[in-house]
């Protein structure tokens, strides 16, 4: 089998899609499948290498709107590796088109992974005229090709294909992302030495974590931070925010000083992976305000982590949370500080814990791959 996968970003960017793929390409590349990656290139990395078995060819793009950029750059490089290739792998966003493009011009079959349909929650967007247009525009286009087999992370991502792009039920298998449980282990983690290291003696700590993306409500938790402080006094907000993009990042900035909770609030920037986990121990909950979700990695490694999380009750979240945790209304700063303060008087029961296995995911997806091959 020779599988070939087509992604905007690839590790080392950190992401959703990156953890994704890198799992998909190493197990696959372990059971001696030949294995590529097109990607586009970042600062400090080569153009071609092997990692851990795969193949991966990167594409130079621009430092401004690269990821878009990549969406007409990939294809000669696209071009050239699929002829070896049975079939093309790619994933929402930028690396769809040009990975479905080109398995029409060889005549292969394309396979995509929808990471999150955002039709639903344009209008939280907050740019309006062509900006907004084109991104209506490209997901419509996108759902629109034909794919062979359309893989959703999430009950609530195959409903959102059905519902808006008329995608038949029969094309679309449901797979949930893994999560790495031997990262995420409770046992493992050191929560004093982070709180000694921040200075974070005996303060009630709620956490989040990841971009300042439109979907992610970020603006919602930092309204809610005025509310908490009063309920709980002697509490604080860990925020490790990525500052990508960038105008969004400088909005919460801007809101966090506007506000004067600049003492409330500790401001960092992202930190190792391996060294996440630490953080999460060290917080009392951690919340995940997002407005949407195709799965919800944030959710799901904090749930790992036995933390209680407040998240908003809306698409996958309800599927992927489990052991103890609030679910609130989205876009509801109130409903926010409710949440985080049911945690901290301990009003929050327990439910089984959900498992996402990085085995169960990737199986899934060999299985996925046998029916491409048979289909040929």
């Amino acid at each position: 089998m020779k599988i070939l996968l087509v992604a905007e970003y690839y590790i080392p960017h950190i992401g959703g899609v990156e953890v994704l793929f890198s799992n998909i390409a190493k197990r696959m590349a372990d059971l001696c499948h030949a294995t590529s990656v097109v990607t586009a290139r970042l600062p400090g990395t080569r153009k071609e290498e092997t990692i851990e078995g795969v193949k991966v060819f990167r594409v130079k793009v621009p430092s401004r709107a690269g990821r878009y950029w990549f969406t007409v750059l990939s294809i000669p490089e696209i071009l050239k590796r699929a002829k070896e290739a049975d079939f093309i792998h790619s994933t929402t966003w930028t690396g769809a088109f040009p990975a479905w493009l080109v398995a029409r011009l060889r005549g292969k079959r394309c396979v995509i992974t929808v990471h999150e349909v955002n039709t639903p929650v344009w209008q939280y967007l907050g740019k309006k005229g062509p900006v907004l247009w084109l991104h209506k525009l490209y997901e419509k286009t996108l759902f629109k090709l034909p794919f062979y087999k359309y893989i959703a992370v999430s009950k609530y991502t195959k409903d959102c294909l059905t519902k808006y792009f008329n995608i038949p039920a029969r094309k679309i298998d449901v797979i949930y992302n893994g999560i790495d449980y031997d990262c995420f282990d409770p046992t493992k983690a050191s929560d004093s030495l982070v709180r000694k290291k921040l200075e974070l003696d005996s303060e009630f700590v709620y956490m989040y974590y990841g971009r300042p993306g439109f979907t992610k409500g970020v603006e919602y938790l930092i309204q809610a931070v005025p509310l908490i402080s009063k309920r709980i006094l002697n509490s604080k907000l860990l925020l490790i925010l990525a500052n990508d993009p960038k105008d969004r990042y400088e909005n919460i900035k801007k809101m966090i000083a506007d506000l004067y909770i600049e003492n409330e609030i500790m401001l960092l920037d992202p930190v190792p992976r391996n060294e996440l986990p630490d953080y999460i121990a060290a917080s009392d909950c951690v919340v995940v305000p997002s407005l949407s979700e195709g799965f919800g990695f944030t959710a799901a490694e904090a749930c790992a982590m036995g933390k209680p999380v407040v998240a908003s009750n809306v698409a996958s979240l309800p599927e992927v949370v489990s052991g103890r945790y609030v679910l609130v209304e989205p876009r509801n700063p109130e409903a926010i500080a409710e949440g985080v303060e049911k945690v901290y008087k301990g009003e929050v029961g327990s439910s089984e814990q959900k498992v996402f296995s990085w085995d169960k995911c990737v199986d899934g997806y060999f299985k996925v791959y046998e029916d491409v091959m048979a289909s040929e």
